[in-house]
């Protein structure tokens, strides 16, 4: 979103910033009076969750910090039964809250967030100490003491922490200003990818349809966009947008959205499932990861055990493979391995995950994705150096796999994602695997080949649902593609194609080189007793409404059939009703001319073709409108270019 500052009498434009904040913390500890003191918003929304007083469903609330951020705060689930609500919460945020009660200090749920956002790769956050008026200073240091020892180490050491009473109202502004001090130096996520936004509610509004919402991984999205469900695979318009309730054009990157689509039943939907830029993701059940144990392992994994990965807003079982082991401990290093799960997910190079043991219930540990698209490789060393290079990956396999997903970027934006140094990228793309299009551009070969096949596949359905057009707009083709192909790199494809020779041009629309126009086939025969029937009338036509309608031609079709015989010149319109066959027109042009000198009147018109005033006058304006003549006063002057170029070609 664009805001507009003034400063004195200068406009500005500045970009808004989007970010999601996670509130964690142990059961009962104060995150929810936590947001509503921050929000004004009561996050337990179910009947259940105000009952029993606890949050069972994953909670959200916009915070108004200032003018230049946008910001949602996502209220987790503590209790240990609702871990898989607390990682599918915790799992887009970009900061977090741990949330501790000063009466009872860091308790087994603030551990086990602590252990899963660490593993999630969550670097920024604070310590919020809540309900501090509930006890004496004695006891509010014993818990600091406590917090400190328990962050020492983690990503929360040396970060504030804050002392607040969501009821009484203490510390709050000095928290919000605090949130504002450290989302301040947080990079946004990335607008400029894909989108993609894994979905962590589905619900129907009444009047409206079916209706998902979850954060914005990357990318951004706007009202009409066609987007894909995914792993189903299934194409949808989000009809419409809104952010916490707001009515919105487009949704970005960090921001909390919900999307109306249309198409698709809710029945069809679920959590986990992932609303993406068309052709831009694919879903994936073998994945090679690299996996960090927690610091204490109450049980051993062995090789092919059960697990339960929670990645996204997914939560899938599968098994672990082990290839250089045969059972996991607790490990101060990285293991590289790999998940083969009992679904599909939809998952990229880089994406964190929590992994957990369904029973007895245990996070194991978590880490980064490899390669969503793993194969089936040997045990062995072999494997394992193998899966290690693949991490580190060569500068060429790091901006093709990047390509693979963005499709084409300018070299600053490779550098900004890859994190190669510039000298490094720019030594890469020369190589024979990238293509350079305009304004330092760049794409792969592997992409710019599936781009061609696009153009190739989606022009051949459209000649197939419009055999009787020329070709289709290149405009359209370039608009039916934007959400999974840039334009400057279909634009590129769609030119090397025509060099090629496989597409050709006709003015502002493309065509295959093997098309051309015809009836479809259902209709030949019809269509041909059409224009036989009109051959045969001459000059003397019945209108061309009721050779149609003698034929029983579709209504629907007539439109498309009449603009096919005026664009392949089968037929010559000589006015809104009258319409001729190409053959005797053609010939009563000739005989004109050969009877005639270089100019005639309307008279020596009518002595030479034999035609009567009612097919004459419109005749003769249309030979005006072909350029075979022009009028001169009270005669018509021959074309003699023209009119020989015409009639050799006739």
């Amino acid at each position: 979103m664009i805001i507009q500052r003034t400063y004195g009498e200068k406009e500005v434009a500045c970009v808004k910033k989007h970010f999601t904040i996670g509130m964690a913390g142990h059961i009962d500890h104060g995150k929810t009076s936590l947001t509503k003191a921050l929000t004004n918003v009561y996050t337990d929304r179910l009947k259940e969750e105000q009952e029993r007083k606890i949050s069972i469903e994953l909670g959200y609330a916009p915070l108004t910090l200032n003018e230049d951020m946008e910001v949602s705060i996502i209220d987790v689930p503590g209790h240990e039964r609702f871990i898989r609500q607390m990682i599918a919460g915790v799992a887009g945020i970009d900061m977090v809250m741990l949330v501790i009660a000063a009466d009872e200090g860091v308790m087994p749920q603030t551990r086990e967030h602590l252990d899963i956002l660490t593993l999630l790769g969550i670097k920024r956050g604070v310590v919020v100490v809540t309900k501090i008026t509930k006890v004496d200073s004695e006891m509010l240091e014993l818990a600091r003491m406590d917090i400190e020892d328990s962050i020492r180490g983690t990503f929360l050491d040396s970060q504030p922490v804050f002392l607040v009473d969501s009821i009484e109202k203490v510390g709050l502004e000095e928290l919000k200003a605090g949130l504002i001090e450290q989302l301040s130096v947080l990079d946004v996520r990335n607008a400029s990818g894909a989108f993609r936004l894994p979905i962590d509610q589905v619900f129907t509004v009444h009047g409206q349809g079916t209706v998902v919402r979850g954060t914005v991984y990357e990318g951004m999205i706007q009202e009409g966009d066609m987007v894909e469900v995914l792993p189903q695979g299934k194409l949808v318009r989000a009809r419409q947008l809104q952010v916490h309730h707001q009515p919105r054009e487009e949704g970005h990157a960090g921001q909390r959205v919900a999307i109306n689509i249309g198409g698709i039943e809710k029945a069809s939907l679920k959590r986990g499932d992932v609303i993406a830029a068309p052709g831009r993701y694919e879903s994936t059940q073998t994945i090679d990861i690299a996996l960090k144990t927690v610091n204490e392992l109450n049980h051993l994994i062995k090789q092919r055990q059960a697990i339960k990965l929670h990645i996204g807003t997914s939560e899938v079982y599968g098994k672990i493979v082990f290839f250089d082991r045969n059972e996991l401990k607790a490990e101060r290093d990285e293991v590289l391995c790999q998940l083969r799960l009992d679904e599909p997910v939809v998952t990229r190079r880089g994406d964190r995950f929590i992994l957990r043991r369904p029973t007895p219930m245990e996070t194991i540990g978590g880490g980064e994705v490899i390669d969503g698209h793993g194969q089936t490789y040997k045990f062995g060393q072999a494997t394992v150096q193998m899966l290690a290079k693949k991490r580190e990956g060569t500068p060429v396999e790091l901006i093709t796999n990047l390509l693979s997903v963005e499709k084409a970027l300018s070299i600053d934006e490779i550098i900004s994602h890859t994190g190669l140094q510039a000298e490094t990228v720019e030594a890469a793309i020369k190589g024979k695997e990238f293509i350079p299009l305009s304004n330092s551009i760049v794409t792969s070969k592997e992409v710019s080949a599936l781009a061609a096949r696009t153009v190739i596949q989606d022009l051949t359905t459209y000649h197939n649902d419009h055999p009787m057009r020329k070709g289709m707009a290149k405009a359209e083709l370039i608009q039916a593609n934007k959400s999974a192909f840039p334009n400057v790199l279909f634009e590129s494809v769609i030119e090397n194609e025509i060099e090629n020779g496989s597409v050709r041009r006709i003015g502002p629309s493309i065509a295959l080189v093997s098309h051309h126009p015809h009836p479809p086939k259902k209709w030949e025969k019809r269509v041909e007793h059409v224009l036989g029937a009109l051959r045969k009338e001459g000059f003397k036509v019945s209108p061309l409404i009721d050779h149609l309608e003698s034929q029983q031609l579709p209504e629907n079709l007539r439109p498309e059939l009449i603009h096919y015989f005026e664009q392949e010149e089968l037929i010559y319109r000589l006015d809104e009703k009258l319409v001729v066959h190409y053959e005797p027109f053609k010939m009563m042009v000739k005989e004109l001319w050969e009877r005639s000198s270089e100019s005639f009147t309307l008279q020596e018109a009518k002595d030479h073709t034999e035609l009567s005033r009612k097919y004459l006058v419109p005749f003769l304006e249309k030979l005006d409108s072909l350029k075979l003549t022009k009028r001169d006063d009270q005669k018509r002057v021959w074309i003699t270019e023209h009119i020989e170029q015409w009639v050799r070609q006739s």
